[in-house]
């Protein structure tokens, strides 16, 4: 029995996962087998099937005859470990090298899915061209801390927040994707951020010549919040006995029932009573009861602050008992015991992907990009362009999130601190959530995995990372010219590339969509879903006599919990390179005037140009009614108007305006991170300038990040030069979004504004309408 069920599981392969393999530079990585004696590589079997649709049929694996059966449609391969040939429908193929078997798995030449279904269109290409940019692999990793080692830096103490590719260098990179056959070489160097206690520590290691290039300590910052430090206060709570006194005042005894959220202090200047120097959480707790979701009762006016290198709590803050709210808030329906009949809904692609997947690199329709996860921002997008009819164009170096806030605006003890910076703080990309097929993404999207260092500095994969899928999202145009007195309708439908991840903080979810589409432009959509943080109050109704002061600072949910008012503001970094590197912000403000050219209309719609020359110039709160452009005066379209693209942080949904800060100029918070409070910033690219908050926000005394990358005024005029935008929503609570949150969307895009002479998508195919 157990030899069977260890057959079984072998031979059952989920392809339709669609998990990525790629080159040996490449985000995405398995372990792959070379053959012995030969030039031919080789590969897993599951891993030449991923992206074909092929699967290993269980039932048909003989055990006896040791005969491996795939089926692809209506194609039956049947295989053996040693024979160097192939039964495809009962046709006799000779294979590149023979079929091998070691350690219980199959291993095939990475030819083979080319060799038994060569007219399979794959998606998938594990073979790859290493690029530039791609991430550092598990030998990498291991290789910066075996470098540590060799000199003398390592310690059992270090935790690591960051072990990440040093970028080369920006005109190089871009250089090579225009002209691969230079065979430029680049030095790989990997960067990290390690933690000793409270002690910064940045370095850079050559993994060329396996050398340790620098090790600087900073002082006066602040490291990340680190997974590690999730179990180090929950520990410190369970056990100080001044917190569980303070538990027992309200009821509870069972520390054990008690959940820790580790929280950042942020910077008040002294007057929270805290030290600067030393390495603190707060830690603002809730009671799980066993109902499945503990966010719904909060344990307020109750905070602990636990020094993370003495691991304990050193600062209880008790403002007075506040009940529980103990009803029952499950917000995985179990208390509906009669779910809606939903129909499946089917997505198909008969006849394969519209895209292909080389290494690290994407290509899809003229779009053509690299795909990597950052382990603070997550997806970053590089070296895009766009084939314009054989010509291919630069548009951007790189996009990805630059950082994002989410401030709340209660000043009770449990909230006047919380203002998280997740991208800074906690390092969002080591919170990616895996993707589930059907429910986070459609079931034709690809699941790529990624692997990062974790907090020992030891290479971790993070399984469905990223997913890749095509959607169609509405017509691209239409028009039925009844003019002609002909019935024939012109419409084509508009497709869109989709890269979505996902990271989840604490109760919140963020869902970050880059969309690429067929005409040229670029959308950033950005979703904020999960379980909204809430207070627990007096007041059962907006009846109560408590009413009015429990919800100054909120909406109330149910009985005895406040959905308190915050902002989620996001910050997008965008090199763009427009037609090339040298690109000037400029903007176009319709206008009224009066007119003075006869007839009898009494006024004109005219435009007025203006291009903006500084940095702080460019500084400047979204007004939609302005039309603002990265432009290249020194590339022209067809009849002479400079090549552009459009920038607009334009939010949407329940929020259709990008709002700015909610806070006054003198609060603690604003003079800390700018970024939030505009939604437009253009600076002069500088390589090190990567984050709107800087390097270093965790209690951070003053912005090191948008203020002051822009505080010498550069021009920006004519240079080479980044982009900004912020969007977000200020969230103000309502009783549809408790006590789960369904998901709610603030947009952000960039558009071809003149980049092209004509429409672009006039080539797409008039799809048969039978």
């Amino acid at each position: 029995m157990k030899i069977k069920k260890r057959i079984m599981k072998a031979g059952i392969i989920v392809v339709t996962a669609l998990m990525l393999t790629l080159s040996s530079f490449s985000l995405f990585y398995k372990n792959r087998a070379f053959a012995h004696g030969g030039e031919v590589e080789s590969v897993e079997l599951d891993t030449a099937l991923e992206g074909t649709g092929a699967t290993v049929r269980s039932n048909f694996w003989s055990f006896f005859t040791d005969t491996i059966t795939i089926k692809k449609d209506d194609t039956v391969i049947k295989i053996k470990p040693g024979s160097n040939k192939a039964n495809v429908n009962d046709d006799v193929i000779k294979l590149e090298s023979p079929v091998t078997k070691k350690d219980g798995k199959v291993y095939v030449s990475h030819h083979f899915i080319n060799e038994v279904l060569p007219n399979l269109d794959q998606t998938v290409q594990i073979e790859g061209e290493a690029h530039p940019l791609d991430p550092l692999t598990p030998k990498e990793i291991e290789a910066v801390i075996n470098v540590l080692k060799e000199a003398g830096k390592y310690q059992e103490s270090l935790r690591f927040t960051e072990i990440t590719l040093k970028l080369p260098d920006k005109k190089q990179v871009w250089d090579w994707t225009f002209n691969k056959s230079k065979k430029e070489t680049f030095v790989r160097k990997a960067e990290f951020i390690a933690l000793d206690g409270k002690q910064v520590i940045e370095g850079e290691v050559n993994l060329s010549t396996k050398k340790l290039v620098s090790w600087n300590e900073i002082d006066g910052v602040h490291g990340m919040v680190m997974v590690d430090d999730f179990a180090a206060v929950q520990a410190a709570i369970e056990s100080s006995t001044e917190f569980a006194k303070a538990l027992k005042k309200r009821g509870i005894d069972e520390i054990k029932k008690v959940v820790a959220t580790p929280l950042t202090v942020g910077y008040f200047e002294g007057e929270d009573g805290l030290k600067h120097d030393q390495r603190l959480l707060k830690v603002v707790s809730y009671l799980n009861t066993g109902d499945g979701n503990f966010w719904a009762h909060p344990i307020e006016n109750l905070v602990a602050v636990v020094d993370l290198e003495k691991k304990k709590v050193i600062k209880v803050e008790d403002e007075g008992v506040i009940p529980v709210p103990m009803q029952l808030n499950a917000y995985d329906g179990r208390d509906y015991t009669e779910k809606v009949d939903v129909r499946p809904l089917t997505i198909t692609e008969p006849k394969g992907k519209n895209y292909h997947v080389k290494g690290n690199t994407i290509s899809w329709q003229n779009w053509d990009f690299h795909l990597r996860l950052d382990t603070r921002v997550g997806p970053v997008l590089s070296t895009v362009t766009y084939n314009d009819h054989g010509k291919k164009r630069k548009i951007m170096y790189e996009g990805s999130l630059g950082g994002m806030i989410v401030p709340y605006g209660d000043p009770d003890v449990g909230w006047y601190f919380k203002s998280y910076l997740d991208a800074g703080d906690y390092g969002m990309g080591q919170l990616t959530a895996p993707l589930e097929l059907g429910t986070d993404v459609p079931e034709n999207a690809l699941l790529l995995d990624a692997t990062i260092a974790d907090n020992a500095g030891n290479p971790y994969t993070i399984k469905n990372a990223i997913a890749v899928f095509e959607q169609y999202a509405g017509p691209e145009y239409k028009h039925a010219d009844l003019a002609t007195f002909t019935e024939e309708n012109q419409s084509r439908e508009r497709r869109e590339l989709v890269m979505r991840w996902i990271s989840t903080i604490g109760n919140y979810d963020y869902i970050f969509d880059w969309v690429l589409s067929q005409n040229g432009t670029i959308k950033i959509d950005v979703g904020a879903s999960g379980i909204e943080a809430v207070k627990g109050v007096q007041t059962k109704t907006m009846h109560d006599e408590t009413a009015e002061d429990d919800t100054r600072y909120g909406t109330l949910l149910d009985n005895n919990i406040v959905g308190t008012t915050h902002q989620h503001i996001y910050n997008f970094r965008l090199d763009l390179d427009v037609d090339g590197e040298k690109n000037s912000l400029t903007e176009i403000n319709p206008k009224v005037e009066k007119n003075q050219d006869g007839g009898p209309r009494k006024s004109v719609m005219v435009t007025e140009k203006k291009t903006v020359t500084t940095e702080q110039e460019a500084i400047q709160k979204f007004d939609p009614s302005t039309i603002r452009l990265l432009s290249n005066a020194n590339k022209e379209n067809k009849v002479g108007n400079p090549v552009s693209y459009q920038i607009i942080p334009f939010a949407g949904g329940t929020h259709p305006i990008a709002k700015g800060a909610l806070f006054s100029e003198d609060d603690w918070l604003l003079k800390r991170v700018n970024f939030m409070d505009k939604q437009i910033w253009v600076t002069n690219y500088d390589p090190n300038e990567r984050y709107p908050e800087g390097k270093y926000p965790n209690r951070s005394k003053t912005d090191t990040g948008l203020k002051q990358y822009t505080a010498d005024n550069s021009s920006i005029e004519n240079t080479d030069n980044v982009v900004w935008m912020t969007t977000g929503a200020t969230h103000v609570a309502r009783a549809e979004e408790w006590p789960m949150m369904p998901t709610e969307w603030v947009h952000a895009m960039l558009k071809p504004w003149n980049f092209f002479d004509r429409t672009p998508t006039l080539d797409l195919p008039k799809k048969d309408s039978k």
